[in-house]
């Protein structure tokens, strides 16, 4: 054993001892243990119906300081054992190869009222005990039969099987082998090892052994393997720290292999998959706000649920949803509350803003987080913690109700956010602290090109002239990649993907000044004046003139131009920017301007003739730049090398034959043809046949029908050969 690994052993061999001593004392035994909490301030753990169990055994013992328990609490409650049993083996530094109990069934019996609970339970468990430790001080044959006889009149009761064999290996880790599931997992690759694991149990992986001679043949052969070429461990310690460490390499490779196949299939096409934001959490400090004191005091939030046990144990939401409905019955979804207590544990992240809430209307305090989720039993009903710098402190009205739900993500209600935030303003008269710095992905030119299909000419010309001209649109033909581009265009002039400088909206037919810049909107008392999106992205934007903002407009000539944009329409021009070119707004009669650091990116579909033309106020405004497919740019070539797939390369060189027809027709022009996004962000894998004929079915071939919905002849010309390029 090198280093300070497995400091544990000695002083848990010790403790084992010394519980012996209480196997005719079981109550001066609890009477210790309850000193032992009471001395340190923790709420004793539930191991009976009735606060105060009426018996015990030592495994269960054991597991009081070997569940899902942070380490400190750990290290505490056994300095505070070691003093109270007088144990003089050094205390450990170290947990390296313990296995855990899960929270939920931390003892060895079921409790009192349970009808599975046998009569003798717990003395069994004693008796085992004694001659675990007997046999491990002695190893002949009459201790190895009582030590058999024992295992097998106890593995039976409620609850034990393989959780057995892990109290085994607590009180002697160098004799006895705890074969919980990932050790069996582990030793599946020791061919001799699992070789005896199926042996004595063939019928399923996870049967239970239900024999005690069984039990130390397995030891025995285990034994015999160590310091192999196959299991190169030399103890039974080692090796469950091998285990451990083996599983979560692997759970760890398995979720990011998930996480990339998730992003995979839901690519966003906006750029953002690894841009990590603050986000801003409405949350209640318990029932009826009755823990705000105590976690405001303690620099913690914390949540229910406590029998769910370790939030971070469930793999997924439906997990939690399923658990919830199995502990509280089928009356409800339990929707609700699996997804509050998902986010507590996966979603909120060190650096996020809380406010914690009383009732509907009132706000107590805000906060940052600055840990992640732990699980600790200790805390009582609220187990699950994190640790939050409490910047804030007090009582603030809102005008709105809250959601009731425990716990909110508002991030995405900018206004509410705002209006909340200005409480702390007005109350200290100052301005809220920073947020801690966040690190933000590099995103330069590189990454642009490595991403989107145009020539290193063409980026240096477009983001020249969006610098000079500070607002520009891009138009192409259908699937050139315009809405692709615009925000990897803003991060790669920014140098980083950070989304707080960047928004995108959507102009229709609908949209307004009063949705970009300011107007009236129905609330509680009647109307108020709220904000639009514009308005907002550059009053933030002039609070941090030394970085670049980028305002995003996806079909912008699908809107009442002249109506969304009203005064602004000189304003956005780039010689009309600054605080010295302030314009009076339509509603407030406040003076406002467009920063000079806020550029505008629109994007303009040339192929929908259901649109009129841009109205030329704002045309000579904008620069435009034209996106053009991109089949010969040097990425889409080396993407196609990379797919190496014969059927598709013939499909592109197809589609190229019918853009040059689609160019020369004078009822269409370039403004139709056809773009390469339809082929992008396939892996070798996914072009299948029937991946290729879908996109010539469901997207070509339909576009064509509105191409040439006047020339069904030139519609079955190149239907027929698209559809051939692909059999």
């Amino acid at each position: 054993m090198a280093g300070e690994q497995f400091t544990w052993i000695g002083f848990y061999a010790e403790f084992a001892d010394r519980l012996l001593e209480y196997r005719d004392d079981r109550p001066g035994l609890i009477s210790k243990l309850r000193f032992v909490y009471d001395g340190l301030g923790l709420k004793y753990p539930k191991l009976d119906r009735t606060e105060v169990p009426a018996d015990i055994d030592p495994y269960t013992v054991f597991g009081m300081f070997n569940k899902g328990i942070t380490e400190a609490n750990r290290k505490k409650i056994i300095g505070a054992l070691a003093k109270e049993f007088e144990i003089e083996a050094a205390q450990p530094i170290d947990f390296d190869g313990i296995p855990v109990l899960n929270n939920l069934n931390a003892t060895f019996y079921a409790f009192a009222d349970d009808p599975r609970r046998g009569e003798h339970d717990i003395d069994n468990l004693w008796r085992l005990f004694e001659t675990e430790l007997a046999l491990a001080s002695d190893d002949n044959k009459s201790n190895r039969v009582a030590f058999a006889d024992a295992f097998t009149a106890t593995v039976g009761q409620f609850g034990l099987g393989w959780k057995l064999t892990m109290g085994l290996y607590w009180a002697r880790p160098l004799l006895f082998i705890n074969i919980d599931s990932r050790n069996r997992w582990y030793l599946g690759d020791i061919a001799a090892a699992g070789q005896v694991i199926a042996d004595a149990f063939p019928k399923e992986k996870d049967s239970p052994i239900a024999d005690g001679s069984i039990y130390l043949s397995i030891c025995a052969v285990i034994a015999s393997q160590l310091g192999s070429d196959e299991c190169p461990q030399t103890t039974f310690p080692e090796l469950s720290n091998a285990a451990f460490v083996e599983s979560e390499r692997v759970n760890k490779e398995k979720k990011a292999a998930e996480k990339t196949s998730g992003e995979k299939a839901e690519e966003n096409a906006l750029g953002d998959a690894d841009v990590d934001t603050v986000h801003y959490w409405l949350y209640a400090p318990g029932e009826g706000a009755s823990m705000w004191e105590e976690f405001h005091d303690k620099g913690i939030m914390g949540l229910g649920w406590n029998e769910l046990g370790d939030l971070s144990s469930y793999p997924t939401k439906e997990d939690m949803r399923l658990r919830l409905v199995e502990l509280c019955g089928g009356g409800t979804s339990q929707k609700n509350a699996a997804h509050a207590v998902w986010q507590f544990a996966n979603d909120l992240k060190p650096g996020d803003v809380v406010f914690a809430k009383y009732g509907r209307k009132k706000i107590l305090g805000r906060g940052v987080v600055t840990g992640d989720y732990e699980y600790d039993e200790a805390m009582g009903d609220y187990p699950n913690i994190r640790s939050v710098d409490w910047t804030h402190k007090g009582e603030w009205m809102n005008d709105e109700m809250f959601a009731m739900k425990t716990l909110t993500d508002v991030t995405d209600y900018t206004d509410f956010v705002d209006k909340i935030n200005a409480f702390f303003e007005d109350e200290s008269d100052e301005v809220i602290e920073d947020e801690p710095a966040k690190e933000y992905p590099k995103y330069g030119k590189k990454d642009f090109l490595g991403e989107v299909y145009m020539s290193e000419g063409q980026y240096d010309t477009l983001a020249g002239v969006l610098r000079a001209k500070k607002n520009v649109i891009l138009q192409g033909a259908p699937g050139v990649g315009k809405t692709y581009a615009a925000k990897r265009l803003a991060y790669s002039m920014m140098g980083v993907k950070d989304a707080e400088r960047v928004m995108m909206v959507q102009f229709h037919q609908s949209y307004s000044y009063e949705d970009f810049i300011e107007g009236y909107r129905p609330s509680a008392d009647g109307f108020e004046l709220v904000k639009g999106a514009f308005y907002s992205f550059c009053r933030r934007a002039a609070d941090d003139i030394d970085n670049d903002y980028f305002f995003i407009i996806d079909e912008i000539n699908r809107g009442n131009l002249s109506k969304i944009f009203g005064e602004l329409f000189m304003l956005i021009e780039n010689d009309k920017r600054g605080p010295k070119n302030k314009l009076q707004l339509l509603y407030s009669r406040e003076l406002f301007y467009v920063p000079s650091n806020v550029h505008l990116i629109g994007m303009m579909n040339t192929a929908d003739r259901s649109l009129a033309m841009l109205d030329y106020a704002l045309r000579r405004r904008f620069a435009f730049f034209d996106l053009k497919p991109g089949f010969d740019t040097d990425g889409f070539v080396g993407y196609r090398e990379y797919l190496a797939n014969p059927k598709l390369n013939e499909l592109v060189a197809c589609v190229i034959r019918l853009n040059d027809d689609i160019a020369a027709d004078e009822t269409l022009g370039e403004g139709f043809v056809i773009g390469h996004s339809y082929f992008c962000g396939l892996d070798k894998d996914e072009v299948s046949d029937a991946k290729l004929s879908a996109i010539v079915e469901y997207e070509l071939v339909p576009m064509l029908m509105e191409y040439w919905f006047d020339d069904q002849a030139k519609v079955r010309e190149w239907s027929d050969a698209l559809r051939k390029a692909v059999k």
